[in-house]
């Protein structure tokens, strides 16, 4: 149980990691009106993402029959769209997408419901959940409902923990932050994922008899 929700965790960040609009509206409130309002939008965004992750272990569920005979196919097949997903990261510039205009004032629960909604706009996550799921093995035909329950959690764990990282660090250096430097930090995320990608398209390819 615990290492199935030690690997959503792992999910959890990868998803939301890397800096797209709702990073950028994060780090937008965070400088613009604190670190609670960042905060409590990546909040927002990580409830979308365990709305996604839910979704997508039911519809595994349903196939799950067809997953176990075609594991290996599979898993190569999800670490090509992760290396892809990844490469998008790795060449994306954030600062393209930054808004000028700042946010109107809005609530706490006004910034959790935008970005809740922003995220959820998003539905081709689907597809990445997939691809990380079927990657790292996270939906099996013997896992119990508590197990996959656990594995959730860590969805949703994984990605508040990146949320509150990622907001705690722009709040500690707004003064010398550069919002140029998120474009190396999409370099590092999608590097990493490819990198994860690769291995386990080597394992797969490998195990193939």
């Amino acid at each position: 149980m615990l290492e199935l929700f030690y690997t959503g965790m792992i999910i959890g960040v990868l998803v939301s990691s890397p800096m797209g609009p709702i990073g950028m509206l994060c780090i937008q409130r965070t400088l613009a009106k604190g670190r609670w309002s960042g905060f409590i939008s990546g909040v927002g965004a990580a409830f979308s993402d365990l709305v996604y992750a839910i979704i997508t272990s039911l519809f595994l569920g349903l196939v799950v029959n067809f997953v176990e005979a075609h594991q290996r196919p599979l898993q190569i097949f999800g670490s090509i769209v992760i290396a892809i997903f990844g490469y998008y990261i790795f060449q994306n510039n954030p600062v393209k997408s930054l808004q000028r205009n700042q946010d109107r004032k809005q609530t706490l629960v006004q910034d959790f419901v935008t970005a809740f909604l922003l995220t959820f706009s998003n539905v081709l996550i689907v597809f990445l959940y997939i691809g990380l799921y079927t990657r790292f093995g996270f939906v099996l035909p013997e896992q119990s409902f508590r197990v996959t329950v656990a594995g959730l959690i860590g969805v949703f764990a994984g990605a508040i923990s990146w949320w509150l990282f990622i907001t705690f660090i722009v709040a500690l250096f707004r003064r010398w932050f550069n919002i140029r430097g998120l474009k190396v930090m999409n370099r590092i995320v999608g590097s990493v994922i490819i990198f994860l990608a690769i291995a386990g398209l080597i394992s797969a390819i490998w195990l193939i008899k």
